[in-house]
């Protein structure tokens, strides 16, 4: 069985679109786990409607709002299934994605089953991930590496179904830091794929994030987002695993840089104090800049060296360079 944990906040509008592509998969041996985090607006309701419909197929929880991770951990706490998956509240999946995710699970004896996904926007565009069609063998330190790079593996916890005993690896062994808002999926699934033997991805698209004009990615600067990607690249870093070491030193300078680059192209001047801190990172360890690739080995070189004009050019590349490479 798979149990598929659903938590849910303020999701009135979307909610029920979400639920019916979960219960519409053609793999039925599921159980749906929907986790109210608190929400304030119908959710609620809809949620109990859904319960009194689906008996067999949906259980509800009610919680205090306490955030996504800590919802998501309600769930695992009463999931009865061997599989364990995560939709977030607002996207969709297609009809065949869980068949499609056991299928290779056990047709590879793989503790990860993962597959591709697309982004849609409001404004009607998609963007799809890879979509080659290929299915991909990764062992453990793999899977870690491609993880980290953004090889075929989303950090997202969604597109994919995790053997439970690895959840039960990762409580006798780690804590959650409750606390990390952002990227907090990303350090939970570097846990579960050090906790993996094997894992199997097939690049197709089943997955459809939605991105919505209120989605959190088009928030402003905060806190939480300046600080919450390093101090998860440092705790990964810091796991001295001689493997990914090189490259967890490469993705932890590069997002130190990229925080930066938010910081400069700010203008709400309400974080002069973060990016003098941020800077003081990047020079800490400016030694791993060398593992960069060419422009951003020349942006790293620029901060350290030009950090006065550095803002200028900054956002004059992003406003006309990096546009016209997306538009």
């Amino acid at each position: 069985m798979i149990s598929i944990i659903v938590p849910v906040y303020n999701a009135e509008k979307y909610v029920s679109k979400t639920l019916q592509s979960i219960l519409k998969q053609t793999y039925q041996n599921l159980e749906v786990i929907a986790v109210n985090d608190g929400s304030t607006d119908q959710t609620r309701n809809i949620l109990d409607e859904y319960g009194k419909k689906y008996p067999e197929k949906l259980r509800v929880i009610h919680t205090e709002n306490q955030g996504v991770t800590l919802a998501r951990m309600e769930g695992l706490k009463i999931a009865r299934g061997t599989w364990i998956g995560f939709v977030d509240c607002d996207d969709m999946i297609d009809p065949d994605m869980y068949e499609l995710l056991i299928r290779n699970a056990e047709k590879y004896d793989a503790d990860i089953s993962h597959c591709g996904y697309q982004m849609q926007f409001a404004d009607g565009r998609v963007n799809y991930f890879y979509n080659t069609k290929k299915i991909i063998i990764q062992d453990k330190y793999q899977g870690m590496k491609d993880l980290l790079e953004g090889d075929f593996i989303e950090p997202s916890l969604c597109n994919k179904i995790f053997h439970k005993q690895l959840f039960q690896k990762f409580f006798n062994n780690k804590k959650i830091n409750t606390k990390i808002k952002i990227n907090e999926d990303l350090l939970m699934n570097y846990y579960l794929f050090f906790y993996a033997n094997k894992s199997v991805y097939e690049d197709i698209c089943k997955y459809h994030y939605i991105i919505r004009n209120k989605s959190v990615t088009r928030k402003g600067l905060n806190k939480s987002r300046i600080y919450d990607p390093i101090k998860v690249k440092k705790i990964i870093l810091n796991e001295n695993i001689d493997e990914v070491r090189e490259i967890a030193k490469k993705v932890y300078i590069l997002t130190s840089i990229n925080v930066y680059n938010s910081l400069m192209i700010d203008k709400s001047n309400k974080f002069k104090k973060d990016e003098i801190k941020v800077r003081n990172i990047i020079k800490e360890n400016k030694e791993y800049i060398k593992l960069l690739g060419r422009k951003q080995k020349i942006l790293g070189k620029m901060i350290l060296y030009i950090p006065c004009i550095y803002k200028y050019i900054y956002r004059f590349y992003a406003k006309y360079l990096l546009r016209s490479k997306y538009n």
